[in-house]
């Protein structure tokens, strides 16, 4: 739904009370920060935002994006869904470690530099280098051994990201899923990258925003075992300084690329490598018989390690040893192809030297449904300790069967994961059932030890199985190990989803889902958790889980309302209603209809949302649940402002502010306040508003928040500007706009844009103020933000009067008039009315100035609105004065005195003072 109404009614203001008002109804839109999602998915204009999960591969990129999530980044204003994100710190540097395994390639990598140099000193555009050759053949290590030689040219970055184009038992990664996980890398907080259900749309938006991210900066970007070139096309730099490398077993084709073909190692450079990596000396190992062993391994780098690696393992063996096993290993695997035999046989031959239980651990990792692993997982797979499970790991690695990751973590070459899945598949199903099962109800285990550091206090925790106690999970002391445990962690637990959900095994699905629903909540991507929460719906119909099937639905409708698709968020929310009242879960029904109150708000239907939030405060008042008691309450005093019933609101969101104290809840308190906070400017308290909103924001500033930080700056601006201190106005929402450009939040960018606009045309420079207004009117369009619109449209017609344009200032009223009237914002409509009565009236047309301000009186008297009452009254007056003479009209001004003086406007005051006098 493009029409974004219920933003429309939170942002509704310009000039005068209704700047305020919209301005909290847009940051108080959720009175919790588990709103702050919404927001932003609310704000884009196609509900931007996709899946952020990649394979790690041997970049190590879940380490990086473990990094990341010790910061938290910005986010919507609201509050957390009882859940908090992590955040996206500026890292460019996610290269793995040369490796020693490297040999000679030389005249490969002086073409390569060459390339590279050549275009750079020219000035001309870096080509892609594209580096294809057969598996195991070394262009992994080939391109990030080059990678490593050229960081120098490349200062601002370079990252490396796994397409998992050819790896056993992964699906090649998406362009949109890559992209999203290269924007976190640079920077990028998760709920800023595009999302939506059109993946064509959300792709082209990401690439987008990568190339504009990499716009002038000079980085190297390695895109490995990439499946085609159009899986890699999207995630291409725009422009010149950046240099990709390529890596894939196909011939890619495209016009522009250089392709570098790896081959097999030429026999005397496969001797000295298998000669290095052996430990031994040259001559005693016998040349004849090197040159046969790399001879049957294919000269590959990675058979040659391999094989190097058992001969160093057993010093006991001669080469010729090694040979006679290597040769008979080839025999028994006769069926395979000759190049996969080759392979092959070096892995068979070092499995078959395992003891027994390092073999049935190696089986194990081939049935982790997961990219890479910790020795806790390690351990859950083949059921021994971590202590256990680690030297296993470790071994292994010895072995050159696994390789190592950045933070303690291992991951099987494709080649390798293939041949364990093989072995695997050869013994009895149940085991690799039954592997499965161990390694979800570990997730489950330490998704319930992460989830006790990032819930909300008070709110609902997924409780881990009953047959955890035994289960080793990690340490994770405060909410920064927590949250960098859950990024690490994202694509392995979902893929164990996807694992657990073929295996018919419904019960770990709806389990993990309901786990994994608080951080995605936060930290998105959201379409990912669509998959994730209809895939748990779907297997409550196999368990017979009502309650179960509620909680997905519910998480379902959350995510949906995240992602600004409306329709489909109340239809899940309405069906989770369904489900927990048919098991008289009344809390649940609770959670599901602030939920859909919460829609409701936003899509402006507000007697239903009215009627929602009054139901969920019942029962939670029934259950005695405060925090659910603070948030609906919270939700129903924002509906009652949007509604314009200002002491309705002040009532309920006062008594949630109460209640976010007694819980120690610092979000909800500083919501309520800022919430307050507009409400009071509306009624004209501007020194109650002006506390309240300093209050909020010296919250934020403790929680390190900056986007509501920005928020409250720009309602401290409102209220600055309306009591006249218009310096202290125009540094505020300067401020704010920084941040918001700097946090790249769009809707709050528009805001203090819009209110700079205003603070332009107070001080006389109309031309400026038009600019700035028509500049925060396209933004709010791009958006779908009616409110946005209309109060930017009844500014516009103002600062357009000023200068003369009457026609377009009339027009712009009278659409500003007909969104306002469309989303029942009186408070709007008064305030647009008051602005055309005062251009009617300087246009020399006072009698049709009076019918305006009378209208507006009424709207204004009939919600108690004093300044556009008093705005009113004032034109009223004037009117009267010029139709009927001096003297006419006394009553009236003196009327307006009086509100004006309490309100603290002493401008006003002066201007009709000297007209009276």
């Amino acid at each position: 739904m493009r029409l974004r109404r219920g933003l429309a009614i939170a942002v509704v203001a310009g000039g005068g009370a209704v700047t305020t008002m919209l301005v909290g109804l847009v940051t108080n839109a959720v009175s919790d920060e588990s709103r702050w999602p919404g927001w932003l998915g609310w704000l884009q204009e196609h509900a931007w935002f996709s899946f952020v999960v990649l394979g790690v591969a041997m970049a190590g990129l879940t380490a990086l994006l473990a990094g990341l999530s010790e910061t938290r980044p910005p986010t919507p204003p609201g509050r957390p869904e009882d859940g908090a994100g992590p955040g996206a710190a500026q890292v460019l540097r996610s290269l793995p470690r040369d490796t020693a395994a490297f040999t000679d390639r030389v005249a490969e990598l002086e073409r390569l530099v060459g390339s590279v140099r050549a275009s750079q000193e020219s000035g001309e555009g870096l080509p892609v280098h594209v580096i294809d050759g057969m598996p195991g053949v070394g262009k992994t290590t080939f391109a990030v051994h080059a990678g490593h030689l050229l960081s120098e040219r490349f200062p601002d970055g370079q990252l490396f990201v796994n397409l998992n184009g050819h790896t056993p038992g992964r699906t090649p990664v998406q362009a949109g899923e890559a992209l999203a996980s290269l924007l976190a890398a640079a920077g990028v907080p998760t709920q800023q990258i595009p999302v939506g259900d059109d993946v064509g749309a959300v792709t082209e938006a990401r690439a987008a925003m990568w190339r504009s991210r990499l716009a002038g900066k000079k980085a190297l970007l390695i895109l490995d075992n990439a499946a085609s070139y159009r899986q890699l096309e999207p995630l291409l730099p725009g422009g010149s300084g950046c240099l990709v490398l390529v890596t894939s077993r196909k011939r890619l084709v495209a016009n522009e690329e250089v392709v570098m073909s790896v081959d097999a190692l030429p026999p005397n450079h496969a001797v000295e490598l298998f000669v290095r990596l052996s430990g031994r000396p040259a001559d005693p190992l016998g040349r004849d018989v090197v040159d046969e062993l790399v001879r049957l391994c294919g000269c590959l780098p990675l058979g040659v390690s391999l094989l190097a690696a058992r001969l160093r393992h057993h010093p006991s063996w001669s080469a010729e040893d090694l040979r006679g096993r290597l040769v008979a290993a080839r025999d028994r695997l006769g069926e395979l192809r000759a190049g996969e035999r080759a392979v092959t046989a070096t892995f068979d031959l070092s499995y078959r030297d395992l003891a027994p239980e390092r073999q049935h651990f190696f089986r194990q990792l081939g049935v982790f449904p997961g990219t890479d692993l910790d020795p806790h997982v390690g351990a859950a797979l083949a059921e021994v300790s971590v202590v256990v499970a680690r030297q296993h790991l470790e071994a292994l690695y010895d072995d050159h069967l696994i390789d190592e990751q950045p933070g303690s973590r291992y991951r099987l070459h494709d080649l390798l994961r293939d041949y364990a899945r093989g072995l695997a598949a050869e013994g009895d199903s149940m085991d690799q059932v039954q592997a499965v099962q161990r390694v979800c109800t570990y997730y489950l285990a330490a998704l319930a030890v992460a989830n006790g550091h990032t819930v909300r206090s008070g709110a609902a925790v997924p409780p881990a199985p009953d047959d955890t106690s035994r289960v080793e999970t990690p340490v994770l002391e405060s909410r920064a190990d927590a949250l960098s445990w859950l990024e690490t962690e994202r694509a392995n637990i979902l893929a164990c989803v996807r694992r657990a959900n073929g295996l018919a095994l419904y019960d770990l699905v709806v389990r993990l889902a309901a786990a994994m629903a608080p951080f995605l909540r936060q930290a998105g991507p959201w379409d990912q958790a669509v998959a994730l929460h209809r895939t748990a719906a779907e297997a409550t119909r196999h368990t017979g889980d009502q309650r179960a099937r509620g909680d997905a639905l519910a998480e379902l409708g959350v995510v949906r309302r995240f992602m600004a698709a409306y329709p489909q968020a109340i239809e899940a929310l309405n069906d989770a209603v369904t489900a927990y009242e048919a098991v008289d879960d009344r809390r649940g029904k609770a959670e599901a209809l602030n939920q859909l109150g919460i829609v409701w708000y936003l899509t402006a239907d507000n007697e239903d949302a009215a009627r929602a939030q009054t139901e969920a405060l019942a029962l939670y008042r029934e259950l005695g649940y405060r925090l659910g008691q603070a948030n609906a309450l919270a939700d129903l005093g924002m509906t009652h402002r949007q509604m314009s019933r200002f002491d309705a609101a002040v009532e309920a969101q006062s008594e949630a502010l109460a209640i976010y104290r007694e819980l120690g809840d610092q979000y909800g308190e500083a919501n309520s306040l800022r919430d307050l906070g507009v409400a009071h400017c509306l009624m004209g308290a501007y020194d109650i508003a002006a506390r309240h909103h300093q209050e909020a924001f010296d919250i934020y500033l403790e929680l390190d928040d900056r986007v509501h930080q920005a928020y409250a700056l720009n309602e401290l601006g409102v209220v600055r500007r309306l009591t006249g201190d218009i310096e202290a106005a125009r540094t505020a929402h300067s401020q704010a706009l920084t941040h918001f450009t700097e946090l790249g939040e769009r809707f709050g960018r528009a805001n203090s844009v819009r209110h700079l606009g205003v603070v332009e045309r107070v001080t006389g420079d109309a031309t400026e103020a038009i600019r700035l207004l028509e500049e925060a009117l396209d933004a709010y369009r791009e958006l779908g933000s009616r409110g946005g619109e209309a109060a930017s449209l009844s500014e516009l017609g103002v600062a357009r009067g000023i200068v003369g344009e009457r026609d377009g200032a009339i027009d712009a009223f009278q659409r500003g008039l007909e969104i306002l009237r469309d989303l029942g914002d009186r408070c709007g409509e008064a305030e647009v009315l008051n602005h055309w009565g005062t251009l009617l009236f300087t246009s020399d047309e006072p009698t049709a100035a009076r019918r305006h301000f009378g209208q507006a009186l009424t709207l204004a008297r009939d919600i108690r609105c004093p300044l556009e009452e008093a705005r009113a009254l004032e034109g009223i007056g004037r009117c009267d004065w010029t139709v009927d003479g001096p003297g006419h009209g006394v009553d009236s001004l003196r009327a307006a005195v009086t509100v004006y003086r309490r309100l603290g406007v002493s401008a006003s005051v002066d201007d009709i003072e000297r007209l009276l006098v």
